[in-house]
């Protein structure tokens, strides 16, 4: 359960049990425990429970009943679809093409099935849709078990086109996987595919069930060891009343998911209005073809981690739509493929029954705690002024700034305090050694309309540390 005191705006990681789903869930446990494969008469009840919840989930998402099993989550139904696929597939080819903003899961399954490294990632646009043109180049360039395409990004919330992604795959004879995890019981699902994954806490289902469906006729042959249970397509048994209250709640989610949007769609097309009014706060994703409760944005000069942590003092649940963490320093490779900034990254997703209060109260903080950590940000060494010798390979007077050591945001808010201080034209060199400073400093010269002209090694150090080179233009 969520705190009362806490305001919840997460949902596209998981949202809590739907009062439908827990009714259901309640009424299974003493109904459908027994084992369904059983032919005693519990079993049998059982069976009729699991069957009924089959029949379920498959008219929400356009399927037949044997096409449809239920995994132990999510990423347990990308693996055995990937891998089911793929070695049945093998003697076709072992490439796997997917796009570049996939679920880590997807990602993951597809270098393991081809670890020959014949797995393709396709590039996307800087608002995260997959480039139609490089699928099909990537399709024509010669045999494939699988294209893997998601319905919506969970990061971002952009929207795929998979109808035109299908076109391009059956022209080629390639099966199509379509992760639909952030999308289930939020839109409108695609008519075609060959195999369909979903996640049922993303719907208000509880943990741990998984949804798997294979369209008849889609080449299988399941990567685990031989089971009898659900058509051999996943090892273990089902349990059933989880099973049962994760077909309850996508059944009411899908009933409702146009009046549901239709009342969230504004809510958040009003926080990416107010939250760009905040200076230099960036919103990503497609500002049309998009989920109808998700927003991504970046506020500039500010770390993810401390926002994160400032917000949940002041009583909000949201994410980063950025993997950064004081460990790895890693950005987003959802991120990185659109060429966004993953500075200040904060992902906010409202569960179905968020309104207004909730938006009005975040919208009424964030401003002030973006304000506030800014001014309390550490500022980077002093800037060097370099006479441009031969072991430094610049020209006389470029302004260098040495920010090495210290992680992002400093390398950009020293970039944005300094680069006034040269005339236009010319140029200035960042010294950086944080991974992500290769993602935002470019970021930030595209917002900025500043020319970011490459990046170089740094005189005399070791990777990672680089020289960005940018020039000033107004």
């Amino acid at each position: 359960m969520v705190s009362s005191d806490m305001i919840f705006l997460d949902a596209a990681a998981g949202e809590p049990m739907d009062p439908v789903a827990r009714e259901a869930y309640l009424a299974a446990l003493e109904d459908g425990w027994a084992d369904p494969d059983r032919l005693y008469h519990a079993g049998r009840r059982s069976r009729l429970l699991l069957d009924a919840a089959r029949e379920a989930v498959a008219e929400v998402i356009g399927a037949r009943p044997d096409e449809v099993s239920f995994t132990s989550s999510g990423t347990a139904a990308v693996h055995a679809g990937v891998l089911g696929i793929a070695k049945a597939r093998a003697r076709v080819g072992s490439r796997i093409l997917t796009s570049a903003v996939e679920h880590s899961s997807v990602l993951h399954a597809a270098d393991f099935a081809a670890p020959d490294g014949s797995s393709v990632q396709v590039g996307v646009s800087s608002l995260g849709r997959i480039d139609l043109d490089a699928l099909a180049a990537a399709l024509s360039a010669g045999p494939a078990a699988l294209a893997c395409v998601q319905s919506a990004n969970h990061e971002v919330g952009t929207v795929q086109p998979i109808d035109q992604v299908w076109q391009l795959c059956a022209e080629a004879g390639v099966p199509l996987l379509v992760d639909a995890a952030a999308s289930l019981g939020r839109t409108d699902l695609p008519a075609d595919w060959s195999a369909l994954c979903g996640s049922a806490r993303k719907w208000g289902g509880p943990g741990g069930v998984g949804l798997l469906a294979l369209r008849r006729g889609t080449r299988f042959a399941a990567a685990n060891p031989e089971d009898e249970r659900e058509r051999g397509r996943v090892p273990g048994p089902v349990n059933v009343p989880a099973v049962l209250a994760a077909a309850a709640a996508l059944r009411a989610r899908q009933a409702d998911r146009h009046s549901v949007a239709a009342r969230q769609r504004p809510l958040i097309d009003r926080i990416r209005a107010t939250v760009a009014k905040i200076p230099d706060v960036q919103v990503v994703g497609d500002p049309e073809q998009r989920l109808p409760h998700l927003v991504t944005f970046s506020c500039w000069f500010v770390s993810g981690e401390a926002l994160l942590t400032e917000l949940d003092r002041a009583g909000f649940a949201v994410s980063s739509g950025s993997s950064c963490t004081a460990s790895t320093m890693t950005p987003s490779h959802v991120l990185v493929a659109m060429g966004v900034p993953s500075l200040g990254n904060i992902r906010v997703s409202l569960p179905w029954q968020a309104g207004d209060a909730e938006v009005d109260r975040f919208l009424e903080v964030l401003p002030g705690l973006v304000e506030s950590l800014r001014e309390s940000a550490p500022t980077a060494p002093p800037a060097q002024v370099r006479s441009g010798d031969v072991a430094d390979g610049y020209g006389p007077g470029v302004l260098v700034l040495d920010t090495l050591g210290r992680r992002c945001p400093i390398p950009v808010i020293e970039l944005a305090k300094r680069i006034t201080g040269v005339e236009i034209g010319q140029t200035v060199v960042v010294w950086a050694d944080d991974t992500a400073a290769k993602l935002d400093l470019p970021a930030w010269c595209e917002l900025r309309g500043h020319t970011y002209l490459g990046r170089e090694p740094v005189p005399g150090r070791p990777e990672p540390a680089l020289a960005h080179l940018i020039r000033r233009e107004h």
